[in-house]
Formats: structure tokens, C-alpha cells, sequence
């Protein structure tokens, strides 16, 4: 991963410095600011490369950006954009269809070779990640993918399957994992603008990646709920239990896995976090319905009892 702040130039340089190497070099726009303003400024990204995609997620005060028609041809990039807003909201305009407003936590998608203007709404600045698929990468070739002007998403339903594909990418663990992903927020985008059917194999292939994302994140956000089960998940899901079990059935681990490889991985977290807790209060904070199966399923997981796996923790430090 690539990080990089103004923090690293001098106050007088930093808007000069986000401007010219940054935001041209880099990201291939213009950034303007008016001069009395650019001592203030202060800005940090992080890029990762990911499933042969590119994320960023970039922190800012307040400037303006456009990407014109010079910047296009000084720096093509021919890649779809999946935006996710995660600041106090943003204006886009410049574009054949006008002008819109995305909120905090929505998602828009773009294509990267076509003009815009964009700004920050409030004093808040910009905050958002952005995920960036060359073209070339996608299954398609449809040519209206080259004609996505800058939109919002207007389909509800896909915006908690965005986000939790989105969660899961920052934290995916391997190649094969990112770039199923990647796949995924690429083919929702392409659901939503109307250049993929749901009902395709590609489609319906997205819509699973994304479902069990969500699914795992929601048996993550209820570990203590003694009635966590996948009834309960397949209705916040708004599907079917077999249906649920069938997505699990398709990854790695089921259902059932899944809950105890986070209750464990939670119980592990906290151990490190709060040393003077007693086991048993982790153990019944992550759901486990007894001590005596928490250090049966942790002994089975990890070799060690838990009290082991905490000695070792405090050793290390």
C-alpha cells in the first residue's frame, strides 16, 4: 500500500504540491484553490492495488477538481469508477446531464475519460474511496461502459451489497478474494446502469459475492445475539434461508464456520485489546454459549488454550 500526506511538505508548498504531483501527476486532474486558502490546506490518500484494480481512499479540506477535456488527453485512463462517499457529500457538474449531489455513504460510477467538475459540499472536504477497473479488465466490451458519464446509484437495494463489498476489499486477504470483489462492485455498476442484465450468469455471480459479503458482515455486527442464526440472517438479507445456505455453500467456510471463525477472531481481538478482561466475560461477549465451548472451539482452532494465546500476547509486547 502507498500512502502519502502533506504532512511531508512544508505548509507554504502543500496545496502546490497536491496540486501539481498529486492530482495531475497521479490522479490526472486539476485541483484549484484560491490562494489566501492554501496555508489551511491538508490532504492524505492511500493507494492499493487490488484484483488488477486500483483503490484510493483520499481525505482533504476543501478545493475544487475537474477533470477536463486537456487532462483526458494528457492522462487517459480508459477504467470505470466505483465511488463511495464517506464525507459530508460532494457536487459533480460539467457533465451532459447536468449536475448532482451524491450524500454520505452513497455510491456513484463514472467512466474515467469524460469531463467533470466536482467540489465538496459544507466545510467538511472531500472523503471517499475510489475504485478504479481498467476496461480491459471487465468481461465485456460493451461500448456504452466508455459512455458512463458521472451518476449516483439509484437503486437502494445495491448500496448495503456496495458497501459491504467495499468493507471486505480493505480487508481482503488474498488475490482470489480481491479480485472476485473487484468483479462484483465492476458488475453491480454495470447492473445499475443498465449494461448487465441481474439475471446473467455475470450478474447473478456479482449479486452472490455481494450477498455473502453483506451476510458476513451482518453476522459480524450481531456476534452477541444469542438469536443469530441464518434465519434471522436470510431476513435482514431479504432472502431465503436455503438461499442464504447456498451462498455459504459456495465459499469456503458455511454458515456455522463463519459465525464461530468470527466469534473466535473477535474473542482474539478483544484479548489483545482489554488484557485485564476475564475469558469468560470475552467468551460470553462474543456469543459463546459456554466457557467450556469457547475453549473447546479455540483449543481446536489455535492449538492453545485461550489463557496460552494471551500469555503469549503480553510476551510480545
Amino acid at each position: 500500500m502507498f500512502r502519502w500526506s502533506t504532512d511531508e511538505v512544508e505548509p507554504h508548498e502543500r496545496f502546490d504540491y497536491w496540486r501539481e504531483v498529486r492530482s495531475k501527476g497521479l490522479f490526472g486532474v486539476t485541483a484549484e484553490l484560491e490562494r489566501e486558502r492554501r496555508t489551511d490546506f491538508s490532504g492524505e490518500f492511500s493507494l492499493r492495488q487490488l484484483g488488477g484494480a486500483g483503490l484510493v481512499e483520499l481525505k482533504a479540506s476543501q478545493y475544487r477538481v475537474e477533470r477536463s477535456s486537456s487532462d483526458i488527453a494528457y492522462a487517459p485512463g480508459d477504467s470505470i469508477c466505483v465511488y463511495q462517499q464517506l464525507g459530508s457529500g460532494g457536487w459533480f457538474g460539467g457533465l451532459r446531464g447536468g449536475e448532482f449531489s451524491i450524500a454520505n455513504g452513497s455510491f456513484a460510477t463514472s467512466h474515467t475519460d469524460l469531463p467533470y467538475r466536482t467540489a465538496p459540499l459544507g466545510d467538511g472536504g472531500f472523503h471517499l474511496r475510489i475504485l478504479k477497473i481498467p476496461v480491459s479488465a471487465l468481461p465485456t466490451q460493451d461500448k456504452r461502459v466508455r459512455e458512463l458519464v458521472p451518476r449516483t446509484f439509484g437503486d437502494p437495494t445495491l448500496a448495503p451489497l456496495l458497501s459491504a463489498c467495499f468493507a471486505d476489499l480493505g480487508e481482503a486477504d488474498g488475490a482470489l478474494d480481491a479480485t472476485s470483489l473487484v468483479q462484483a462492485l465492476a458488475h453491480l455498476a454495470l447492473i445499475e446502469r443498465g449494461i448487465l442484465r441481474p439475471g446473467s450468469r455475470r450478474g447473478q455471480a456479482a449479486l452472490r459475492t455481494a450477498r455473502h459479503s453483506q451476510a458476513r458482515r451482518l453476522i459480524a455486527h450481531h456476534l452477541q445475539n444469542p438469536d443469530l442464526d441464518p434465519a434471522m440472517v436470510a431476513d435482514q438479507l431479504g432472502v431465503s434461508v436455503r438461499h442464504l445456505h447456498m451462498l455459504f455453500e459456495a465459499a469456503e467456510k458455511s454458515f456455522s464456520q463463519t459465525v464461530t471463525d468470527e466469534r473466535l477472531k473477535q474473542s482474539r481481538r478483544l484479548m489483545r485489546e482489554a488484557p485485564e478482561r476475564l475469558i469468560a466475560d470475552i467468551a460470553t461477549s462474543c456469543g459463546f454459549e459456554s466457557l467450556a465451548t469457547y475453549y473447546r472451539v479455540f483449543n481446536a482452532a489455535y492449538g492453545m488454550a485461550p489463557g496460552d494465546f494471551r500469555a503469549r500476547g503480553s510476551e510480545g509486547h
